[in-house]
């Protein structure tokens, strides 16, 4: 692989720092502005939502310059957000540079996916992309417990003041080794929206946002349902964002590595079992031991799905890929969004800090229906390609002996 995917892993290490770890200091933030739990979870919704806008709009922005000076531009919005996060005043003023920062999450992770993929030989490509996710899984074990500690030891403030220090560790590593590309020549919005025409990218995207917002909707509220439901204490979760973290990234190589060769039955399998295990974590949840491993397999299973649904974006998107991969960036995030929001409504109606998880399993299990239609149609449409290509002249003339 490439050094290059290094810098990318780098800048998606300081992004996935500041987009998980939020989780584990809500409790913190939420009696330092004094507002509830699931109001301090809009600190989530609204990253993801910025995420959703940002991807496209950060995308095609970047068609005017080369891709390398684009990646060193959405670091640096994202040093300037997680600086506002640090020093604001109000709760406002904290969610706006939380949305600051999402606005260069999507196309950071959009454009650098094309760059890894371009990086390498085509049947190579998932891994590539896996490659540079790595950072953002690789964050769950070091970043996210790290400022997990720093937030609960010495203030919150002090997470995301360590997380921009991160960001520009990140800008300098892009700058240093990703290599230099031509501005990406013919690039025109309407070519680059004919992608979304394509149904199979329409709905690989919508996995996107049923499957992993699955994941988001125990994640986001993982402290009060650890601490008040398990039975930990406050400080033993960073060890469990720990747990949760190296799911993620043996999922995500696992997924990588066989999205290159058996892409829908992956996704299958990891959608599937991501359904039952965060059903089953609403009994989980009750005993320490079970809790802890059930938060690994949701690691794992979640991101099992990245890279092949990434990789699906990109296939199907071949002749237009950048917005299509930034978008399906933001699908991520607006499942996000949607998981965290719909999982704030049930603990707020009073079912309980278990409660996400059925929305999280029921996300899930639709995405899996999802991919089901999603392969039938395309079975669909190979055999009536084949048909009309037997039907065709060329094909009669052809004896039949030598089709075989």
């Amino acid at each position: 692989m490439p050094l290059a995917l290094l810098a990318l892993a780098i800048g998606a290490f300081g992004i996935g720092t500041t987009e998980f770890v939020i989780m584990g200091l809500l409790p913190e933030v939420a009696a330092d502005f004094h507002v509830s739990i699931p109001t301090a979870g809009f600190l989530v919704t609204g990253y993801a939502l910025g995420v959703v806008l940002g991807a496209p709009l950060m995308t095609l922005l970047g068609t005017r310059i080369s891709r390398k000076r684009m990646l060193m531009i959405l670091m640096g919005l994202f040093v300037i957000g997680n600086v506002v996060s640090a020093t604001a005043p109000v709760f406002g003023v904290m969610l706006a540079g939380r949305v600051i920062a999402s606005l260069a999450h999507g196309a950071f992770f959009g454009i650098g996916s094309v760059v890894a993929a371009d990086l390498v030989e085509p049947r190579k490509k998932a891994g590539a992309v896996a490659m540079m996710f790595t950072g953002l899984t690789v964050a769950n074990v070091v970043g996210v417990p790290l400022g997990t500690y720093i937030g609960q030891s010495v203030g919150w403030r002090s997470t995301f003041v360590v997380v921009a220090g991160l960001g520009v560790v990140g800008l300098l590593g892009v700058a240093r080794l990703v290599p230099e590309q031509p501005r990406p020549e013919g690039v025109r919005l309407r070519h680059e929206l004919a992608a979304f025409r394509n149904v199979q990218v329409l709905l690989a995207m919508a996995m996107t946002v049923l499957g992993f917002g699955g994941v988001f909707a125990a994640i986001t509220y993982i402290t009060p349902m650890m601490t008040e439901i398990a039975g930990y204490s406050a400080s033993s979760v960073t060890w469990l964002l720990v747990l949760f973290g190296l799911g993620m990234v043996g999922g995500n190589l696992l997924g990588g590595r066989f999205a290159d060769r058996h892409l829908m039955p992956m996704l299958y399998v990891s959608l599937g079992g991501l359904a039952v295990v965060l059903a089953l974590f609403t009994l989980t949840a009750h005993n320490k031991i079970a809790a802890a491993v059930t938060l690994v397999l949701i690691g794992a299973l979640g991101f099992a799905t990245v890279p092949p649904l990434q990789k699906r974006v990109l296939d199907q998107a071949a002749g237009a890929p950048t917005l299509a991969s930034a978008v399906n960036i933001g699908a991520f995030n607006l499942g996000n969004a949607l998981s965290a929001w719909l999982g704030g409504m049930v603990i707020a109606a009073g079912l309980g800090y278990t409660a996400p998880n059925w929305v999280g399993a029921v996300l899930a299990a639709s995405a899996l229906v999802l991919a089901v239609l999603s392969r039938g149609l395309e079975r669909r449409s190979d055999t009536r390609s084949r048909l009309v290509a037997a039907h065709t002249p060329e094909a009669a003339a052809v004896p039949v002996a030598s089709r075989h």
